[in-house]
């Protein structure tokens, strides 16, 4: 069934199959699975769509990612593998595709795209590629990333999450025209019961000072290091209320920042707690917001501390100027720049006046501009338009 809107024929439902390979649920699956969940239910003007989830298993036990889909209501089809390199992929992949015949093919990571292209599915189905930026953890990781120059020319379209992402993609070859950037979204705050955040509190050891967190996993372009600097150049700022540093995250790097702040002579100023699969209680408990990255796309973790009604201090890196307003919804600062860093927190933690302000006002444009049904909108008629332009590209072909 298809309702006609003008001259344009929208679909009642869209099929979209969707690849992307995650262990966990990080901040991409949980913006994609969240977004699936609510796609599925059709408005005024908008068809459904209907997703189904191609992941990666090795060993018997389903992905974190999988289990979570599932349990959702989302399905979920799993290609096993022995491995990275596992050259049986590309025909079990085939012929998943072949038999589900979606509508719409998507990749969500640089190995999904690398294999579609690969198998050659990409000239059989309209293939919209995502591109959250690059992590650098191994050689593998790299390798794939230098592999995406050739994967993404061959994508019918590439979404990107900001605009810096978007003049990459081009300067790699992909052609303007099949660039489109949009920004994640953010779900409403929900306040965690006074319990929950007395029981964070005390487990971090913190009182009555004023708590500064980061959110994020602990890998190089993160910027922590950056950040524990900038903490230590605090120490000779007069006047400051009592205050500690809360790290939310764990990673590879986490070994190296323990000893950076033992250096630093601040481990009596600074939390580490680990992952937290639940991170609300802390944003409540929090009166500063800090993002000390050297690379962002849209994070989600700005998002996050401006629904939750958070001062920011962030980087000025990737999408987060398209998404805070320095001086307005947040302060921002160059990367790599501990003592401008330390400037914006100091400023944050002497003024109540300014932390109030600006967190009414972060607080405003995440419930207005980054809501889930702004996004369901803008996306959903993404993948109208997109279906209507394979349609015209095969009728030229024909």
């Amino acid at each position: 069934m298809s309702a006609v809107t003008g001259a344009a024929v929208v679909p009642g439902r869209i099929r979209v199959l969707t690849f992307i390979e995650s262990a966990t649920v990080t901040g991409p699956a949980r913006v994609l699975l969240d977004f699936a969940k609510e796609a599925r239910h059709a408005e005024p003007g908008l068809p459904a769509v209907d997703f189904t989830f191609v992941t990666y298993r090795r060993g018997s036990d389903q992905s974190a990612l999988a289990a979570e889909a599932t349990a959702a209501g989302v399905p979920v089809i799993e290609i096993p593998e022995r491995g990275r390199w596992d050259p049986s992929v590309i025909p079990e992949l085939r012929r998943i595709v072949t038999e589900f015949q979606p509508d719409i093919l998507e990749s969500r990571n640089v190995k999904s795209h690398f294999l579609i292209r690969l198998a050659g599915l990409h000239r059989r189905f309209p293939w919209v590629a995502w591109n959250h930026g690059y992590t650098m953890k191994d050689p593998k990781d790299r390798a794939y990333n230098q592999l995406d120059r050739w994967s993404l020319r061959g994508a019918f379209r590439v979404i990107a999450v900001c605009k810096p992402f978007a003049a990459r993609l081009e300067q790699r070859g992909v052609r303007p025209d099949k660039v489109y950037i949009l920004h994640n979204f953010v779900k409403p705050y929900v306040a965690p019961s006074p319990e929950e955040v007395q029981s964070v509190k005390q487990q971090s050891g913190l009182g009555d000072e004023l708590a500064i967190i980061t959110v994020g996993r602990m890998s190089l372009e993160k910027g922590h290091a950056n950040l524990l600097s900038a903490i230590a150049l605090l120490e000779d700022r007069p006047g400051l209320p009592p205050h500690r540093f809360v790290l939310v995250g764990d990673g590879q790097e986490e070994a190296n920042l323990r000893r950076q702040a033992a250096s630093l002579e601040i481990e009596d100023r600074v939390v580490f707690t680990g992952f937290q699969k639940n991170v609300v209680p802390y944003y409540a408990l929090a009166s500063i917001f800090a993002l000390p990255s050297l690379s962002e796309g849209s994070p989600n973790v700005i998002l996050e501390a401006m629904a939750a009604g958070l001062p920011i201090a962030s980087t000025n890196v990737g999408g987060v100027p398209e998404i805070l307003e320095d001086g307005v919804t947040g302060l921002l600062v160059p990367a790599q720049d501990p003592p401008a860093l330390a400037e914006a927190l100091r400023r944050l933690l002497t003024s109540e006046d300014l932390r109030a302000q600006l967190a009414s006002a972060g607080r405003r444009q995440a419930e207005t501009a980054h809501t889930l049904q702004a996004y369901k909108r803008e996306l959903t008629q993404f993948y109208v338009d997109l279906l209507g332009a394979a349609e015209q590209s095969r009728l030229k072909r024909s």
